[in-house]
């Protein structure tokens, strides 16, 4: 299961990463409630059509490190709660829990993007930036089980406020919400251009980034400017966890990396100018993930096989 903060995606995954089966609901607001139905969710698909051995959760959130518990998660009702045991007791299933972004990576490792790759990354672009990380090929987790936090570095000193209560985060410049923030912007500093960005709402604040997306797709000069900002950042990020991590391949993941071909070559050319002795060393490998929205789903379906 992938559990974000708007919905809760559910699917029966084989042992050979394809996904036969799926359920969707919204996201509710409370614990109890989102508990039910994730339940609700695992049982409506088994309903005796598919032998399942075990459940995997992939939660936008900080997971423990024996991946039992949710210790904190933005968008979603739990704090410090034993989700893994409350559900596995419901359902007479083994359940494990992973941050979203580490299932995601591991989905693509063992049947996408990353297959075969020793150390890779995975970035995935959508409301703000979430990673993953596997090292020799295995999850690297932290210390207490919240790294890689990649978009909360900060790559502008002073720049925009980032909820988390930084200024300048790596996701306030390179997302969905940034790319709708960058053309806002860009609309402001020059007011009277003929943009479709503009063309169902002078309401600058209903843009959103799949407008801009579908906006430079057309040929908009303002919203290919703004793409343009999001491939530097995404450039300039990659580069520096390039010089933290090294990573063998790179995977971009997300709702963000529908619109790739909008922006990746770009990054390619900040990411290869931007990184420590370029020039005079490899560069990783930058790929769209290959399992789209089910790498999540995918990931935790075989950390669940692993623990079953």
């Amino acid at each position: 299961m992938d559990i974000g903060g708007t919905s809760v995606r559910a699917g029966v995954v084989d042992r050979h990463g394809n996904v036969l089966d799926t359920a969707r609901a919204p996201t509710p607001a409370g614990e109890a409630a989102l508990e039910d139905a994730i339940v609700s969710a695992v049982t409506g698909l088994l309903g005796g059509r598919h032998r399942v051995t075990g459940v995997g959760l992939a939660v936008a959130g900080f997971v423990t490190t024996d991946r039992r518990s949710v210790m904190f998660a933005p968008h979603l009702a739990w704090r410090d709660a034993p989700v893994a045991d409350r559900i596995a007791k419901r359902v007479g299933l083994p359940v494990v829990l992973e941050h979203d972004a580490n299932a995601a990576v591991v989905g693509e490792h063992r049947f996408g993007a990353a297959r075969g790759a020793g150390v890779a990354l995975l970035v995935a672009i959508g409301t703000g930036i979430g990673g993953g990380l596997l090292l020799n090929g295995e999850l690297f987790r932290g210390a207490h089980g919240v790294a890689p936090e990649l978009g909360h570095l900060r790559l502008v000193p002073g720049g925009r406020a980032c909820p988390c209560g930084k200024q300048g985060c790596w996701e306030r410049y390179c997302s969905g919400t940034a790319l709708s923030t960058t053309a806002i912007e860009l609309l402001a500093r020059h007011r009277g251009r003929p943009t479709l960005l503009l063309r169902d709402s002078e309401d600058a604040r209903a843009i959103t980034g799949r407008k801009v997306a579908a906006a430079a797709r057309e040929g908009d000069q303002l919203a290919q400017r703004a793409m343009s900002e999001l491939a530097r950042w995404l450039g300039e990020g990659l580069a520096l966890a390039a010089d933290i991590y090294d990573p063998e391949v790179v995977v971009i993941a997300g709702g963000v990396s529908e619109s790739a071909p909008l922006f990746l070559d770009d990054a390619r050319d900040h990411y290869k100018k931007m990184i420590t002795g370029a020039g005079y060393r490899p560069l990783a490998r930058i790929r769209t993930a290959q399992l789209g929205d089910d790498a999540a789903l995918v990931g935790a379906a075989a950390l669940a096989a692993d623990n079953a």
